[in-house]
């Protein structure tokens, strides 16, 4: 049992406390049902839950349980990664001929998804400002069949008006899906605010580790059947016990974790906003955010993800990335780790951002440490270098992040 039918614990009681549960032997633990069918004991005995792993698995299904639970949805669909999450979502709301309306500045894999592979089979694709609910709003025809939402988003983090998405999008039967990776359960529940479905790469916060990959459709039990149904076990993108396994121990933590995540990337945006020669800092946890107020409203807290914009060329950013102690270089977030990225040396399809945006992810290493070591880039962007053309050597695939 996961939920006293009288009361309803806070995140940090949830995902911290299970009931002695005697399936299990009383293993404080959930077991690793670690094999892909399930026996009958009689072959007329009635079917029961669990027939094959790609169909269903019980440390699959604890863990579907309790991101259903935080992210206050009826049920949850766990999938190997967060793209065949991603991927199903949309699959199993669109059909040919369809339209989505998409933010402009979505995560690259999703945009691949949707340029490469959905309009190979008669699906209409218009990318918009996601900063402005007019500009969603106008961009409705009558074949629109989706509103595909992103907020905050990876790069800028910008966000989108929920409220007012989901009132545009059911005045004309449109179904809502958000990636709310960046926020974490613990910090925005979209479905709250009447968005149909909601996903995660569970890779990130979830997990918390850096050491699985994983996805998670969030939504309606009619919404979640369906898909369930086709989406997920006829393209096979399933779960793993052992994955499922992991993520559950990373939920152990993920509400302390993002406490403490979100408290360092806040010390650091503040930090950054002090430095002359960066330009702007990108994090709607800072006042001096264009949305910080939609971001009061609507979300609880925020993330461990920022991106800085400073004066300077791509040769100074790589320079100073380079020789960062506590920093390390790599695209994904999410994890114990500090991360950062010059995004001008990624490959991209992207519209074109600024060479001299920066992204950080701030890890769980104590934020005066964090500060000492990025404090170096008053001297790498003083310095006079001219901008050239610079042989980045990277050969990164943005898709990854």
């Amino acid at each position: 049992m996961l939920l006293n039918s009288q009361k309803n614990p806070l995140p940090f009681t949830f995902v911290a406390h299970d009931k002695h549960d005697e399936r299990h032997q009383g293993a404080v633990s959930i077991p690793i049902y670690q094999n892909t069918l399930f026996s009958y004991a009689k072959s007329d005995e009635p079917g029961h839950s669990f027939k094959y792993s790609r169909m269903g698995n019980p440390t699959v299904q604890e863990l579907e349980k309790r991101l259903a639970a935080l992210e206050y949805g009826e049920k949850a669909q766990c999938f190997a990664s967060g793209m065949a999450a991603i991927s199903a979502a949309i699959l199993s709301t669109v059909r040919t001929g369809d339209h989505i309306i998409c933010v402009d500045q979505v995560y690259f894999g999703t945009r691949e998804f949707l340029e490469f592979f959905l309009t190979r089979y008669g699906v209409e694709v218009t990318y918009v400002d996601g900063t402005s609910i007019d500009k969603i709003t106008e961009a409705i025809r009558d074949n629109t069949a989706l509103i595909y939402l992103e907020s905050p988003t990876s790069y800028y983090f910008q966000l989108q008006d929920l409220a007012a998405c989901v009132q545009a999008a059911k005045a004309r039967s449109i179904k809502t899906i958000i990636d709310n990776t960046w926020a974490s359960p613990c910090y925005q529940n979209p479905l709250r605010l009447g968005i149909d479905l909601v996903v995660h790469s569970l890779t990130k916060y979830v997990g918390g580790h850096s050491d699985v990959l994983g996805g998670a459709v969030i939504g309606s039990s009619e919404l979640i059947d369906q898909l369930s149904r086709i989406d997920h076990q006829l393209l096979g993108g399933v779960m793993t016990p052992h994955t499922a396994s992991l993520l559950l121990r990373g939920m152990r933590t993920l509400p302390l974790r993002m406490e403490r995540l979100s408290q360092s990337a806040q010390t650091m945006a503040e930090y950054f906003s002090t430095v002359p020669c960066i330009k702007k800092v990108n994090f709607p946890g800072l006042s001096a955010h264009p949305q910080h107020e939609l971001a009061l409203s609507q979300m609880g807290g925020y993330g461990s993800l920022m991106s800085i914009e400073v004066e300077g060329t791509l040769e100074q950013a790589k320079a100073w990335v380079d020789q960062l102690d506590y920093f390390r270089i790599g695209l994904s977030f999410g994890g114990y780790e500090s991360l950062v990225l010059v995004v001008g040396l990624v490959p991209d399809a992207t519209p074109e951002r600024p060479i001299s945006l920066i992204r950080l992810n701030i890890g769980l290493e104590d934020p005066a440490d964090l500060i000492e070591d990025v404090s170096s880039i008053h001297s790498f962007f003083q310095q006079k270098q001219s901008p050239g053309i610079l042989d980045t050597g990277f050969d990164f695939n943005i898709a990854s992040v």
